[in-house]
């Protein structure tokens, strides 16, 4: 998501120019759709088997072969409850939570975990429009804990 709390520029940009496939790749489109399915069975989330796609099998981007990492993944029965990336922010929150327990007086972190929750509601409600949560999901800190671990 853009910066909102901070004065910093958002992040627009120029997108990557469409290519054709490479040469040199050397897998087809089920090849690196069974390198997906391997990895996950593996235990690797979406974001590192798309690094290790790229650092240890020379696909430079799935979406050469019209793939999405986290559709092959839906299609193969590996989705999770939660986006992987509201989990991450969770994950974020309860170390927050954790650390403001025994700092009581910091407020550079009570700050950042009223902006990390206020992300992921905002996600929350974003997800919930897509349909890739239940309708009546709600954050609370106690079940993202439990959730977490």
């Amino acid at each position: 998501m853009a910066r909102m709390y901070s004065r910093k520029r958002g992040k627009s940009g120029s997108k990557k120019p469409r290519k054709k496939k490479h040469e040199w790749i050397m897998y087809n489109k089920e090849e690196v759709e069974k390198l997906i399915v391997k990895l996950a069975k593996e235990g690797y989330l979406s974001s590192q088997i798309g690094m290790v796609l790229r650092d240890q099998y020379g696909v430079p981007d799935v979406r050469e072969f019209e793939l999405r990492i986290t559709k092959v993944l839906e299609k193969h029965g590996f989705s999770k409850a939660v986006p992987e990336d509201m989990f991450n922010l969770m994950k974020k929150a309860i170390a927050l939570r954790r650390h403001l327990e025994k700092n009581k007086k910091d407020g550079i972190s009570k700050r950042g975990l009223i902006l990390t929750e206020s992300k992921i509601r905002r996600l929350g409600k974003y997800y919930i429009k897509t349909g890739k949560l239940p309708a009546d999901w709600k954050y609370s800190p106690e079940k993202a804990k439990l959730l977490v671990k």
